[in-house]
């Protein structure tokens, strides 16, 4: 009993840590994800980097040709921000 009143802080703290940070950020990569996935073409998106362009097509080896006013460019799916995207595109539902 007195090595269980010993760890109960740590057990405390990992408790704390897992509700507050590791499972909000699992749940916005699961999201991010799907937005990914999601994708098609003639959606409007911003990169991570806050390039805006409209998706032209879409690769087999997830990437997307976005085309913006000073051409044609072609991302990484993971290089879209989710979050930018969706302040575009307010009638588009939110992912939860």
């Amino acid at each position: 009993m007195e090595a269980l009143n010993q760890f109960a802080p740590f057990i405390l703290i990992f408790a704390v840590m897992y509700f507050f940070m590791i499972r909000p950020q699992i749940k916005k990569q699961k999201q991010e994800k799907k937005f990914a996935q999601e994708l098609k073409k003639g959606d409007r998106v911003i990169t991570k980097s806050g390039l805006h362009g409209k998706i032209v097509d879409l690769g087999e080896d997830d990437t997307c040709i976005i085309e913006t006013m000073a051409g044609k460019m072609k991302f990484e799916r993971s290089a879209l921000s989710l979050e930018l995207s969706q302040k575009l595109n307010p009638a588009a539902p939110k992912k939860k």
